[in-house]
């Protein structure tokens, strides 16, 4: 017998039929009038993490509110992650429910301050002073042909098509794939960042659980006693010379490695492998190199850290 039970799968299943815990964003737009416009989000995460030339999040909201509309004209937002205080918590909550965005914004208890994306864009929203984090953000309106859509076209929802992961894909959702501009830090987060993360340099960060029940909105504060917990990453087992030269004959017809350069990459993870053999000899073909030396391995690492630090 099953020590579950099956639940029924219905709208906004996070919050409906699952605990699922997720991040608090104040995401702020610019209105046709010039003015601000604040929406809390939780349904925003990650997209593009790596193997693009750009960054990018995804945000889940409903087309009918203040952040679509201001979206699909400007392009434009700031990702505000608050920290875990109880004014601030209350503040999201209020401007999380939907409105008329003239009356949410009269009584702004968030003090804002420039970004530093497009200064002179009058199209950028200004950002949360207090945020511990800011991700000043494009929305990459040009991917399914997103750009269609237009504000006007909304009433009671959208009368469709819809598309299916950018831009409005249903009567009243929407998907937005943001691209990444800056991430702007503040400095005590950005020196543990840079100089090494301890258990006491973690910024204060809420977790929500979605509206529950129609009376509360239930969220986790950040433990004040209980700091997090550092559990080691299990140290990689090296992969035998036979194996990578096995990978690296495999890699590619033309060019080839030296035992020496191989040893390089016996720590590299088997899933990564392929990768980062690959990666070699994409340099060597624009190098017009045909055997990767453990010098031409130096050259590539240090080509890929200078691109790393630069981005």
């Amino acid at each position: 017998m099953s020590s579950f039970k099956d639940l029924r799968i219905v709208d906004n299943f996070y919050q409906t039929s699952a605990f699922f815990p997720m991040p608090t964003v104040c995401i702020s737009t610019m209105n046709p009038d010039g003015s601000l416009n604040i929406g809390s989000y939780s349904l925003c995460f990650p997209y593009y993490i790596a193997g693009k030339d750009r960054y990018a999040m995804l945000l889940e909201c409903r087309n009918t509110s203040n952040t679509c509309a201001n979206l699909l004209r400007t392009h434009k937002c700031a990702l505000n992650f608050i920290p875990d205080d109880r004014e601030s918590f209350k503040e999201a909550v209020r401007l999380g429910f939907p409105g008329p965005s003239s009356e949410k914004m009269g009584d702004l208890k968030f003090e804002m301050e420039p970004g530093q994306a497009d200064p002179n864009d009058p199209n950028r929203p200004p950002v949360i002073k207090t945020a511990f984090q800011v991700f000043e953000c494009t929305w990459a309106a040009e991917l399914e042909g997103a750009d269609k859509f237009r504000v006007e076209d909304i009433d009671d929802g959208h009368p469709g098509p819809y598309n299916d992961f950018n831009g409005i894909t249903s009567k009243y959702g929407a998907h937005f794939i943001l691209h990444i501009d800056k991430i702007l830090m503040k400095e005590r987060y950005y020196d543990a960042i840079v100089n090494g993360v301890t258990k006491n340099s973690f910024p204060p960060v809420p977790v929500d659980y979605g509206y529950r029940d129609s009376t509360n909105f239930w969220y986790t504060r950040f433990p004040k006693l209980a700091k997090p917990i550092a559990e080691p990453i299990p140290a990689p087992k090296e992969v035998d010379i036979e194996s990578i030269r096995y990978a690296a004959n495999r890699a590619d017809d033309t060019v080839k490695f030296t035992d020496e350069a191989l040893k390089n990459f016996v720590k590299v993870p088997r899933p990564f492998l392929k990768t980062v053999l690959n990666g070699c000899v994409a340099w060597a073909k624009e190098n017009d190199v045909t055997l990767i030396t453990d010098e031409h391995v130096k050259i590539i690492n240090d080509k890929r850290r200078a691109e790393k630090d630069k981005r």
